[in-house]
């Protein structure tokens, strides 16, 4: 894609990718999952948001972020005076790896093949878009964007590149907060915020 889509085309060709991605077989993950879930926001956004997976609420709703990580998210960009709407939100893969424990499906963490598999659409999905910048949430998202393992707890909080020498910030994933001890949990959100401030303009 040599030259940056107008608006109209950019959403035309974010919208043929959902339908692509929906009938995706090239790993096993999309066998089980209800939908695919692809990335939502501005088509022409200065900052692409990445996380790892689908959850449960987003395979059965087919948006990215809508469940408890979600929440998180839109609260932490509320408290920084950022609109949601103005970023694009996505995730390094698009369907939903789970494990069945009674009735209830639990979050798996994809396998690099299943990883590896998922990131021509990524590809896609930044090639329409052409963010300026991204933010990584998690060692996922951090190791689709950088082409490496990435170290979170050591490398978050500051500016990295990617292989064409775009931005990346790193951070963790919001679901690492809602699993962590809830007498560290306000400190690990301050830590957080101050984390994603690095990447969001001034109000």
């Amino acid at each position: 894609m040599t030259r940056r889509l107008s608006r109209d085309e950019a959403a035309q060709a974010l919208g043929e990718l959902r339908g692509e991605t929906d009938r995706c077989r090239e790993c096993p993950l999309g066998e089980r999952a209800t939908q695919s879930v692809c990335g939502e926001g501005a088509v022409h956004a200065k900052i692409m948001v990445v996380g790892e997976q689908p959850g449960d609420r987003e395979d059965l709703q087919g948006r990215p972020f809508v469940g408890p990580a979600g929440g998180l998210l839109d609260r932490g960009l509320a408290e920084l005076g950022w609109s949601r709407e103005a970023l694009y939100v996505t995730n390094a893969v698009k369907h939903f790896k789970y494990e069945l424990r009674g009735k209830r499906r639990m979050h798996k963490t994809p396998a690099q093949r299943e990883i590896e598999a998922c990131h021509h659409w990524l590809e896609r999905e930044i090639a329409i878009v052409r963010p300026a910048a991204f933010i990584a949430l998690g060692a996922t998202a951090a190791r689709a964007l950088l082409g490496r393992r990435v170290a979170v707890l050591s490398e978050r909080g500051r500016w990295h590149e990617d292989a064409a020498g775009r931005p990346v910030l790193v951070t963790l994933h919001p679901s690492a907060l809602l699993r962590g001890d809830p007498q560290q949990r306000d400190a690990a959100w301050a830590a957080w915020l101050a984390d994603l401030r690095i990447a969001l303009p001034p109000r």
